[in-house]
């Protein structure tokens, strides 16, 4: 038996239960039964000639050879669903698909780009993944998205980072917080801080920002979410460094309290990004330069409405 006489339709259910490291979540994805998916994989294994998972207790591993053949398989699928696209954009079809990566922070606006993009694209499909920086520079390594919208562009890969709009950082509070109303604000590094995880760009963004300073932050509390880190301020459990674009609603509502911190907005740039080796499908190029010419206006107005 040979590799070679694998089909395609193995290697899409290969790659779904290698990614999902689960038979059965493959087979909900990819509309098929358990046993459908199983019957797949040994064929694949047959054609392999070697075991591509292994089971140790109840969890699903995927072997050397199946990491081997993973990384082959994802390379062909992505070059498939690439002369797809192409075919649909020579044939003129308002359609496509993107795979777009964001940080945690952008989906406050990406999906309102989506939403007048796809206005343009009826039949549009986007996969959209949110995760923090370090996770969405995985996903482009491993070459799992089209584009990235982020911070700071990745300095260690190879990419093309173009930016297409602020980031304001401010420093929020409870409404009723001591430090609430005051102007111009010197000292605010010993304050009870509450901030993102380790490998957030808002983190990252916070730590340059008392670092130019020679100030050490008082942290007291790290969390993984720009919502449960609000809701945490707005208890009064302490101050955070955070992005503009994600305390619209609760500046409206009264409910948080921007600090006249001096130094502060701290402005940062949105970067829409891409492996600088990707061919980008031409929904992908069009959603890309779209950004560019619009995101700006977008993030603009919402401030406005702030």
């Amino acid at each position: 038996m040979s590799i070679q006489r694998a089909s395609l339709r193995q290697l899409r259910v290969f790659e779904a239960a290698a990614t999902h490291r689960s038979f059965s979540k493959a087979a909900e994805i990819l509309h098929l039964t358990q046993p459908g998916v199983s019957m797949h994989i040994k064929e694949l294994e047959a054609n392999a000639g070697l075991p591509l998972f292994e089971r140790i207790g109840k969890k699903l591993y995927v072997t050397e050879a199946g990491q081997e053949l993973l990384t082959r398989a994802r390379e062909m699928l992505r070059a498939l669903k690439d002369a797809e696209d192409a075919i649909d954009g020579m044939k003129g079809l308002k359609r496509g698909r993107i795979n777009l990566a964001v940080v945690s922070t952008a989906k406050y606006f990406v999906p309102q780009l989506l939403a007048r993009f796809g206005r343009n694209f009826p039949e549009l499909e986007i996969r959209l993944a949110v995760n923090n920086r370090n996770s969405v520079i995985e996903q482009l390594v491993a070459n799992e998205v089209d584009l990235a919208i982020m911070g700071r562009s990745p300095e260690a890969l190879d990419t093309i980072a173009e930016p297409f709009a602020q980031n304001p950082h401010v420093i929020i509070a409870a409404p009723d917080h001591p430090l609430a109303g005051q102007r111009r604000i010197q000292r605010v590094a010993a304050e009870s801080f509450i901030v993102r995880e380790p490998g957030s760009g808002t983190r990252l963004a916070m730590q340059q920002f008392f670092e130019e300073r020679r100030l050490v932050c008082k942290v007291v509390m790290e969390m993984a979410s720009n919502e449960t880190i609000k809701q945490a301020v707005m208890a009064g459990m302490g101050v955070s460094f955070i992005s503009r674009h994600t305390i619209d609603l609760e500046i409206q509502t009264q409910r948080l309290a921007v600090l006249d911190v001096k130094g502060t907005p701290v402005i940062r740039q949105w970067h829409v990004a891409h492996l600088a080796r990707k061919r980008l499908s031409p929904t992908a190029a069009a959603f890309k330069h779209f950004v560019l010419t619009e995101g700006r206006e977008l993030l603009r107005a919402q401030e406005l409405r702030a």
